[in-house]
Order: structure tokens, then C-alpha cells, then sequence
């Protein structure tokens, strides 16, 4: 198996997959002019919807659960809901709530908001308590469309939500609502809000995000049009949660885009995954995240590669599982892309070019950046400095008129993630707080979150590099790694919370002799905790916050085994560990 992404892509790599594309050429070149989009037309998430209903009225838009509804019953009902949610003051400008787990009724609840010109403020169904309280504030909704899936979360408030509307009772009131397309639908234009997403709150509480329809439409032509290239008969099975932007923007988009079919599954099994995919005629799938690994750690079946998956699109499936990925589940194309929430820009592998996140055609940097501040680094001009092909650097987004930051509903929290007078006087830069490969021919690999990459012996270590290097280890299932200081010591040293495979044992000898063999040996970890279980967001994002705080404290839940060296491997946690390390007595990578 392969581990890392490439250092670089070449013209020769990029030219032989050239023949394969000409098919879509011509469909490709349409959605250039997307791209192009000017804030103020009159376009928008709903029209499109709209126009795909009216030339497609029979086609399947949704299936879930085996069964299909058509885009023009889709839209009949989209209609009802907005006349009920009209019926109730929504206006264009305004807010409406969603709080409701995966199923048909949620698409419609979101597409009857944005045709209305108003914002689907998409709430997390897996928040509780304080956390929900603060995303509901954040909205400031004047209806919240509660499905009754969602009681428990709702009634775990202190105080009592306003402006509640049961999404069973929206569903009657709709029965006989009128059916006609909003008169205002026509008149959005790209600059107004579509959604508030929210962060995934891996650190504090989580922030709103804006996805105007502009980014959207960007969206359906750059990932949709240019990168994933659905056919009309295409079905793009997502299980995704509905809350994410991979599910209602890189999945909703490629699918209108298209005037494909959305394959609705309710949540992420890996046991039920194929089935569910299968059963809702799936030729297309999006991931996020470990998912990937997950259906790669269900046991092998002689039929795994007997689906009618064609291609795979997302972001997040590491270099070291891509190729045994393609392999075993017999997929021919991975259309990975790099985006965020709040981002200005996103890449996409359009090329199929083997572990990249691919190409944008939007402008960027990557720049060198300042270890301690995690900021980007200036030079004595006061300017930023572009790394090397085949390098490491910080990623930044030029903000634009055609390419702006839509920011959070903090305006305090969108200006501290912008860059002003980077490179000349006037220009503005998004921080996008990711480090990334500079691979040549526009192209990008992922390296880490900023805020998790570790500096230790003088040389950063990339979480996602040791993550991807212990999961490929036979005993490890999933890994979490940060960095923990010591008293006395430079940097922070690497420390790995991991889960074991059924049946498998933590052989520290063996387990180091991996490490040794995958990595440099200052970013091999010195603790490994083993534990039951790892927390993770409900987009398979670990919470390493309470990680961090626990440390290699003897105290904290699991074993504990510290790194004695290449030759004796990890052995269990012993008094005066750390001090050696401190005096450099044990390893220090």
C-alpha cells in the first residue's frame, strides 16, 4: 500500500488522464461561465431547484428508503411548505430554524426557506443543552421547524425555544396549501444568505457560517460541473447529515446541476453502508472524514466490489487508504476537493489525479507562517513570503468581489480570519488556518489543521501524517494525535489516543518498529494511550480538546505506554518518564 500524497504533479501525470475526460469536455466548458458569477444576478439555490422541476417534472430527485419521489411532486410540496411558512411571517431576509434528522421532509423544509429568499439556519440534531442554546441565539429565528425526531435535543433546553412549528404539523398545514412557485423565487440574488452553517465546536462553542447563493451556485459549476460531473442518470448517495455543507452544498449542487437523483440515506452505518446504497440505486457516493477507513475496516467480502459505484466524491480520504480504497470497493474515480464552511475557495481533483485535493481556478497563496502565532509569517518589507513547489505552507484565499468572504455572524470573528496588505497595499487575503502542499499545476495536498500541527526537535509534525501512519498498523482501528507539553523541554512531544481492532492486542515493540519505518523519527509519538473508544463530531471530526487537558496524566481512562527507544519499542508508563525526557535521557523522537 502507498503511504503520502506526492510532493509534486507533473504535466506527464496530468496529460495521460486527459483522453478520459473528453467525453465530459463539452459539459465541463459550460460551467466555466459559473464560475463567473456576478453577486447581484438574479440566481439562485431555489430557481435552480425551480428549473430543474420544470424540465424534469418525472425524474427521481429523492430516494430514501427504496422509494423515489419526483422532482415535480418535490417541488409541489417545497411550494406548499413555503406557503405555510409565509402563512407564519417568514419574509425574504429572514431566518428559519431547522432542527430535524436526515429524510425527505428536511430537504423540502430547506428549499421551501431559500425560495423564499430567506436563510436555513441548519442546526446540529446531535446538540444538547447550553451548545444548542447558543447555536439557536446565534440564529435569531422567527420560526424553528422542529421535527419530532428532535423532541429530546429541543427539551433539552433551560428555556423554551421561540417560534417552535412541529414539522408534522407543517406537513398537515401544507396537505392543502397552495402548490405554485413563489413569486419571489426570481428575484434572489446571488449575494443573499442561503444557509448558516455551523461549525463542527472541536474547540469552544461553535460559530454560524455564511453560505450565500452566490458560493453555492460557485459551488454546482466549480465541484459540481467542472469536478464530480454527475449525468442525469446518475444517483449520488448521501448519508451525510444535512446540517454539513457536503450534504446541501457539494451533494445538492452536483445533483441539480445534473438534474440527477439525491440518494437520501438517514444516517452513516459502515455495516449498512453498501446496502443502503444499493437499495437506493446509488452510482455515486460523497464521504467526509474517516468514512472511508470505517467501510475499510468492516471485513472483507468477495463481493465488495460488486456495486454500481462509479465514482466517489468528498474530502478527507488520507493517502495512506486511497488506492486499497479504489481497489477493494472497485471505484474508478475519486473526485477528492478541499473546501470549509466559510471559506472563499475550494480545489477539486478534476483531473483524477491520484491523492491531491486537486485544482482551483480561484487565486491563492500558500505562504510561509510563523510557528508560534500560527499566523502568516511577514518579511522585513512586511510582506508575505510564497513557499516552493513540493513545499509546506499556510493556505490563503484572495478575497474578491467575485470571490468574497461571506464570513460568520460575528463580524469581530470573520475580521481575525482575514489577511490585509499581504503581498501589495489593499489587497485581503482568507486564512483558511490549513497547511497545505504545494503540488505545482495549481494543484494542493492537504497536510493538517494549523491549530493541530505540533512543533517538536525543531521540525513540525502534521497530526494527519502519524494519524494516517498508526492507522495503517494491523492492530490500530482509529488514532488521534496532538501534541502535549514537558516541562523543560522544546516544543511539544506527540502523544496518540488509539482503538484497537476486535481481537488484536497492543504489541509496543511492533507498533514502534511501524512507526519508525512510516515516519521521520522526531514526529513519532513518545505516549500512546489506548482507550474503548474516541469521541468524535457527527462529521467524524475528533474531539481532542479534553484529549489535550488529560495528557499523560496516570490518572486519565486507558493504558499508557511510553516510547523507550527503536529497539525496545513502547513499554508501559513508568515514574520519571517525563524528567528523562526533559533531561534528554529518553527518546526525544
Amino acid at each position: 500500500m502507498s503511504s503520502g500524497a506526492p510532493a509534486t504533479v507533473g504535466i506527464f501525470e496530468i496529460a495521460k488522464r486527459l483522453p478520459a475526460m473528453a467525453p465530459d469536455l463539452y459539459g465541463m466548458a459550460k460551467n466555466v461561465t459559473g464560475l463567473l458569477q456576478n453577486p447581484d444576478s438574479k440566481d439562485s439555490l431555489g430557481l435552480v431547484f425551480q428549473r430543474a422541476a420544470h424540465s424534469r417534472p418525472d425524474r427521481p430527485f429523492i430516494r430514501f428508503e427504496g422509494k423515489s419521489i419526483s422532482y415535480g411532486d418535490s417541488n409541489a410540496t417545497v411550494n406548499r411548505y413555503a406557503s405555510v411558512l409565509t402563512d407564519r411571517g417568514v419574509t425574504r431576509g429572514d431566518v428559519v430554524g431547522v432542527l430535524m434528522n436526515n429524510r425527505p421532509e428536511t430537504l423540502f423544509v430547506i428549499l421551501a426557506t431559500v425560495k423564499l429568499g430567506a436563510t436555513a439556519g441548519l442546526l446540529n440534531h446531535n446538540q444538547r443543552g447550553d451548545v444548542l442554546a447558543h447555536s439557536i441565539g446565534l440564529l435569531k429565528s422567527g420560526v424553528l421547524v422542529v421535527g419530532e425526531e428532535c423532541t429530546e435535543a429541543l427539551e433539552s433546553l433551560e428555556t423554551a425555544a421561540d417560534g417552535v412549528l412541529a414539522a408534522e404539523e407543517l406537513d398537515r398545514l401544507a396537505a392543502d396549501a397552495d402548490d405554485s412557485d413563489p413569486a419571489v423565487c426570481s428575484d434572489i440574488t446571488g449575494r443573499e444568505k442561503a444557509f448558516l452553517i455551523f461549525t463542527s465546536g472541536t474547540t469552544g462553542m461553535p460559530k454560524a457560517s455564511v453560505m450565500s447563493h452566490m458560493r453555492w451556485l460557485k459551488g454546482m459549476s466549480g465541484l459540481g460541473g467542472l469536478g464530480i460531473r454527475l449525468h442525469g442518470e446518475d444517483a449520488l448517495y448521501c448519508c451525510l447529515p444535512l446540517y454539513h455543507n457536503n450534504a446541501v452544498t457539494v451533494a445538492l449542487s452536483a445533483v441539480l446541476g445534473s438534474r440527477s437523483t439525491f440518494a437520501l440515506g438517514t444516517k452513516f452505518s459502515a455495516s449498512g453502508f453498501w446496502d443502503d446504497a444499493n437499495l437506493n440505486k446509488a452510482t455515486a457516493i460523497i464521504y467526509i472524514g474517516e468514512l472511508c477507513r470505517y467501510l475499510l475496516n468492516q471485513e472483507p467480502k468477495p463481493d465488495d466490489n460488486e456495486n454500481n459505484i462509479r465514482l466517489a466524491v468528498g474530502n478527507g480520504l488520507r493517502p495512506e487508504i486511497w488506492d486499497e480504497f479504489k481497489e477493494r470497493f472497485g471505484i474508478s474515480r475519486i473526485v477528492e476537493f478541499y473546501g470549509a464552511s466559510e471559506a472563499n475557495i475550494a480545489f477539486v481533483n478534476a483531473l483524477n489525479v491520484d491523492k491531491t485535493a486537486g485544482v482551483s481556478p480561484l487565486p491563492f497563496a500558500v505562504v510561509e507562517y510563523d510557528d508560534e502565532t500560527g499566523k502568516a509569517k511577514r518579511g522585513e518589507n512586511g510582506r508575505l513570503k510564497k513557499v516552493g513547489k513540493g513545499k509546506v505552507g499556510l493556505l490563503l484565499a484572495k478575497v474578491t468581489d467575485r470571490s468574497p468572504f461571506d464570513g460568520y455572524t460575528d463580524d469581530d470573528a470573520s475580521e481575525a480570519k482575514l489577511v490585509r496588505d499581504g503581498f501589495k497595499d489593499g489587497d485581503v487575503w482568507f486564512d483558511t488556518g490549513d497547511l497545505v502542499r504545494k503540488q505545482g499545476w495549481m494543484h494542493i495536498a492537504f497536510v493538517d489543521r494549523l491549530g493541530d500541527t505540533f512543533r517538536w526537535k525543531g521540525e513540525n509534525v502534521a497530526t494527519t501524517e502519524v494519524e494516517g501512519a498508526l492507522g495503517s498498523e494491523a492492530a490500530i482501528s482509529q488514532a488521534v494525535v496532538f501534541g502535549v507539553e514537558i516541562e523543560g523541554a522544546d516544543g511539544k512531544a506527540g502523544m496518540a489516543a488509539v482503538t484497537l481492532n476486535e481481537g488484536k492486542s497492543f504489541d509496543g515493540k511492533e507498533v514502534a518498529a511501524h512507526l519508525y519505518d512510516q515516519l521521520p523519527k522526531y514526529a513519532v509519538p513518545l505516549f500512546v494511550r489506548v482507550v474503548d473508544s474516541l469521541e468524535q463530531t457527527s462529521t467524524f471530526k475528533s474531539r481532542k480538546v479534553e484529549l489535550r487537558k488529560q495528557g499523560y496524566s496516570p490518572d486519565a481512562e486507558g493504558e499508557l505506554y511510553v516510547l523507550a527507544g527503536r529497539d525496545k519499542g513502547y513499554v508501559e508508563s513508568y515514574d520519571g518518564y517525563v524528567d528523562e525526557v526533559a533531561a534528554a535521557k529518553a527518546p526525544r523522537g
